[in-house]
Parts: C-alpha cells; structure tokens; sequence
C-alpha cells in the first residue's frame, strides 16, 4: 500500500514510531533521574544516536511528501498551462527524491546485527585436492591476514598445523578491530581454486579446494557452559615445537560432551595457555552452532543468498588461468585475482553485505 508519493505506508508507520520514540528519549534523557543513574544515561544515550539518522530522514522524507501534495493540488487548480506544467516537473522531481529517501530510510531500518562489531575467530582448513589444496589454504591465510592489515585489524594465531613446506592443515586466528565479524562472516564456505600445480608437467588444471569458517568470538555472557558438560584429555604435543614439546603433557583436548564439539590445542609448552586457547575457540564454534540454530528456527537466513555460513556449500572459485574470482552466491565476477589474494576483498565485500541488506528487508516485508 502506497500514499500518493508512492512511498509505502507501512514504511511511514514505522518512521512515525520511530520519530515518536525519538521524542520520548529526548525527554528522558533530560529527566534528572536518568541523568543520576549512568547506566540508563548510556543505554539510552546509545538508542538515541541510533535513533537519530532515521529522524532526520523521516523528516526529511515527511517534507517532500508535503510538497508533493502541494504541487499535485496545484495542478488540479491551476488554470495556467505554464503553471499546471511546471508544477508537473516539480512533481516528477520529487518523486524522484522521494525514491532515494525511501531506499536510504529502509536500510537504516534494518536492525543492527550486534554481532558485527565482534572479533572474529577464522578456520582455514585444507580439503579436497592434497598438498595443492594445502598450498591453497595457505594462500587464504595470507589473503585475510592482508585484509586485517588493510583494515588496521590485528591477528592472533590460535592454532596452525603446517603440510608440506608453505602449505596450511588448518589454522585458527582470531581477528580483532572495527566491524571484523559483520566484514568477514560471509567468507564461510567452500572456496575453490582452480590452477596448474607447479608439479604438473603436463599443464593440465588441477582443482582442490579449503573450507573457511567464521564464528563470532563468544563472550562469557553469550553462553553458561556447564564445567560438567566438559571432557579435558592431556598429552605430549607433536610436531615441529621447542625442546620440550615432545616431552611434557602440554597439549589440550577439550571435548563438549552434549554437542560432540572437540578442539585440540598444542601450540604453546604451558598447558594452561593451550587449555585457556581451546576453550576461547569452544566457546565461539558453539555460539556460532547457537546462531546457526536459530537462524533456522526463523528460516530467513535459511532463504538467503548469502549468511548462512553453510560450510558444505561452494561459495567461491578462484580461477588462475583467467585471473578470475567468481562469488556463486551473488553470481559476482571479477578479472583481479592477484589483488583479491593480496587483500583486497572490499568490491565482495561490500557486495555480500547489500545482498544481505537486500534479503533482510524483504524478509521484513513478509
């Protein structure tokens, strides 16, 4: 249902709401109970900064269907041709605003994921293709350590298990800064490559393939895990390490009993840190495990293009012998692959997140 400036009415009543919830906290905040009592002074402080961009493109979009009406009702009036004709301009004019406004009034809108601004713990492993699949889960893990020093990001490494020189079994990283996870959830998937192995002396393309995942560093607060619920297994670590990492019970096995989750750490000597390390990722598999569940229980993200973080699903090609990387979700392509490997993610980026935009707002208007 539209209004005559064609903008829809159930998008007004909900800028109306919002104007209106606008002007109770203004006056809220300039309650002298609130101003006491910090913690209401900040939550409410925050609702209203959020609040504010919508209200001034409220108003802004409640003036332009003001005018409109003005103008249509001149030219029902107007006896001047000249007059009828220019109010009929002013018309298509601000219905040309009009559109711009409601696009920019929906996505602000859209709730803020408050997930977003989390750091980010990220699964590189190796799969299907041998040592080249390895080698490949190696480039990722470049790839998305220059996009973090891109971003001013900074990079933990949690765990890393080496192939064959150069190559990658898995590695496990958190990365912290602005807006990490809402940047880079939507990496989580099957990416592809596509290219001649050096060790291929008949130049034939060879494709293998590594799975990322992406979870959102859990907090203590997202989740209460029973010390129960928990099996923790010592033993000697294995591998390349110092002198004593053969010699002492310093790796950590950590097996959540409920969900059948395990995580196995060994790269620092003191069990301690290895203990400390393997929960931090526990906790963030199961969050992401809790998110993934109820994201079905509302099946819009199950209908999305992209955020389901399926890990079975091939979500990327990278193609050497054209230069090429093809995003499947979004049916994206581009023809700079050397820079997309050295980082620069932001075209698929910003790309995934307005697809998601796009799917969040219909899933609204259902």
């Amino acid at each position: 249902m539209a209004n005559p400036g064609g903008v829809d009415e159930r998008l007004l009543k909900r800028l109306r709401e919002a104007q209106e919830r606008f002007s109770d906290l203004e006056n809220e905040l300039a309650s002298p109970d609130v101003v006491q009592n910090l913690d209401r002074l900040r939550t409410l402080g925050q609702e209203r900064a959020e609040l504010e961009p919508v209200t001034q493109v409220a108003g802004q979009l409640f003036g332009l269907l003001e005018e409109h009406e003005g103008a249509r009702e001149l030219v029902a009036e107007a006896d001047d041709p000249e007059m009828r004709s220019l109010a009929e301009d002013e018309i298509a004019s601000l219905e040309g605003q009009l559109v711009i406004l409601e696009e920019r009034a929906r996505k602000l809108l859209i709730p803020k994921d408050p997930l977003d601004d989390r750091a980010a713990v990220v699964e590189i492993r190796a799969g299907t293709g041998g040592d080249e699949a390895g080698l490949f889960a190696h480039d990722l893990f470049r790839m998305y350590k220059r996009v973090a020093e891109r971003e001013h990001w900074t990079v933990e490494l949690m765990s890393f298990s080496e192939g064959i020189p150069g190559s990658v079994k898995e590695a496990i990283f958190t990365v912290r800064g602005k807006g990490v996870y809402g940047r880079l959830r939507f990496e989580s998937g099957v990416h592809r490559v596509q290219r001649v192995p050096e060790t291929e002396s008949q130049g034939r393309i060879h494709t293998s393939a590594a799975t990322v995942a992406v979870l959102p560093e859990a907090e203590e607060v997202d989740l209460d895990i029973d010390p129960k619920d928990l099996r923790i297994d010592v033993f000697r670590s294995s591998g390349p390490g110092g002198q004593s990492v053969n010699t002492t019970d310093s790796a950590v096995r950590i097996t959540h009993i409920p969900s059948g989750l395990v995580v196995s750490q060994q790269d620092e000597k003191s069990q301690h840190k290895n203990k400390a390390k393997a929960l931090k990722v526990l906790r963030s598999r199961l969050l992401d495990q809790k998110i993934a569940e109820q994201e079905a229980e509302r099946s819009r993200e199950r209908r999305a293009q992209v955020g389901t973080g399926d890990r079975s699903a091939k979500i990327r090609t990278y193609n050497f012998p054209q230069s090429r990387v093809t995003d499947h979700r979004i049916k994206l392509t581009v023809h700079n692959l050397s820079q997309v490997l050295d980082g620069d993610l932001s075209e698929m980026i910003v790309a995934l997140r307005l697809a998601d935009q796009e799917e969040r707002l219909r899933g609204d208007e259902e």
